[in-house]
């Protein structure tokens, strides 16, 4: 998912360049690369931890940034698509 959002921050530079558009996407991209950076982390080492409760705890982490990055990635979509088309 990190490597969808780098060729989208990719793409958006090109685009912008050619159209002088500025949009807020390639900036919501750049946190949404983060946000799945932290939910794959989070992740990884809830497999490798022993206790119970810290393994809730990064479990839960990891499940509400992978969402919320995907609803970022969403929006950042739909940004992309309306602000460059119009």
């Amino acid at each position: 998912m990190v490597g969808v959002c780098l060729t989208g921050i990719g793409l958006l530079h090109v685009t912008i360049t050619l159209r002088a558009r500025q949009t807020v996407a390639d900036d919501l991209l750049s946190v949404d690369a983060l946000l799945f950076l932290i939910a794959t982390l989070s992740s990884y080492f809830a497999l490798r931890v022993q206790g119970t409760a810290r393994l809730h705890w990064l479990e839960r982490i990891a499940d509400a940034t992978f969402i919320v990055a995907m609803l970022l990635l969403t929006a950042a979509c739909f940004i992309i698509t309306y602000a460059l088309n119009g």
